[in-house]
C-alpha cells in the first residue's frame, strides 16, 4: 500500500510531508520504536531508516503540538497537579504534569526538584498560558500550598490523594513510552518528546468510554484533518 501525495514537499527533503506526517503520527500516537514505523513505511514501499524517522519525530513534533495547542478550546478551569519520577542518567528528576477535568493535558515540566520551588515555576508557566484556574486538585504534597496561594489567589484547592485519580492515569502512557525507549537520555529530550506526545494524544485519544461508537468515529475523523491541515503547515 502506498501513501499518497498531493502537498508540495519540503524543500530540502526526499520524501513528500505526508510521508513525515504519518511517520511523526504512528511513532506518537501507538507505542511504536523508530525500528517499528520504519517498518511500517517499509510496508507501504517508503525506504528509510529509522535514525531518519528519529530527526523527523524530534523535528517535527514539535511543531504538530504547537499547531494543536495554538487551535485547542479554551481548557477547564477545573486542573489537575501532579509529579512524578523518572531517571535520567542514574539522577532522579520529576515530571510535573497538570491536565484538564476533561482529563486533557494541559502542559509538563521535567525538572530536578520536588520542592515549593519547582511547584512555583510549573504553576507560573500554566497560569500565563491559560490563566487562572478555579479549582485546582494535588496530592498531599505541601510544596504546591505556597505556591499556589501566592499566584492564585482565591483558587479553591483540593489537596487530595482519592480526588487527584484522573492525573494519576495519565502517567500511564509516560511509562510504557520510557520503557520502550530504554529510558530517557537527558532532561532536554525528555521535556521535547513528552511536550510533543502529550498533545498529540489529546486529539488522537479522545475519552472513548464517554462516547458513542459514532461520536468516537468523528471525534477521530476530525482529528485525521487536523493533522493534514497542520502537515500543510510545516516548513523546512
Amino acid at each position: 500500500m502506498k501513501i499518497p501525495t498531493s502537498m508540495p514537499r519540503l524543500k530540502g527533503f526526499r520524501h513528500p510531508r505526508e510521508v513525515i506526517a504519518y511517520a511523526v503520527w504512528a511513532y506518537h500516537r501507538f507505542a511504536l520504536s523508530t525500528a517499528d514505523v520504519e517498518d511500517l513505511l517499509a510496508e507501504r514501499g517508503v525506504m528509510v531508516s529509522r535514525e531518519t524517522i528519529r530527526g523527523w519525530v524530534n523535528r517535527f513534533g514539535a511543531h504538530f503540538a504547537a499547531c494543536i495547542r495554538r487551535d485547542r478550546p479554551r481548557p477547564n478551569d477545573k486542573w489537575h497537579l501532579d509529579e512524578v519520577v523518572i531517571p535520567i542518567n542514574g539522577l532522579k528528576h520529576w515530571l510535573w504534569r497538570a491536565v484538564d477535568a476533561n482529563g486533557d493535558t494541559l502542559d509538563i515540566l521535567v525538572q530536578t526538584r520536588r520542592n515549593a520551588k519547582a511547584a512555583k515555576r510549573f504553576m507560573a508557566r500554566l497560569i500565563a498560558q491559560f490563566g487562572k484556574p478555579r479549582v485546582v486538585t494535588t496530592d498531599k504534597l505541601r510544596s504546591y500550598i505556597k505556591p499556589i496561594a501566592h499566584q492564585a489567589p482565591g483558587v479553591d484547592h483540593r489537596a487530595h490523594k482519592g480526588l487527584n485519580n484522573k492525573i494519576e492515569g495519565s502517567h500511564r502512557p509516560t511509562r510504557r513510552r520510557e520503557k520502550i525507549m530504554g529510558r530517557f537520555k537527558s532532561p532536554r529530550q525528555a521535556q521535547r518528546f513528552l511536550t510533543a506526545h502529550d498533545q498529540i494524544n489529546n486529539i488522537f485519544r479522545p475519552r472513548r468510554y464517554s462516547l458513542t461508537a459514532i461520536s468516537y468515529r468523528h471525534a477521530r475523523a476530525d482529528a485525521f484533518c487536523l493533522w493534514t491541515d497542520y502537515a500543510a503547515e510545516m516548513v523546512a
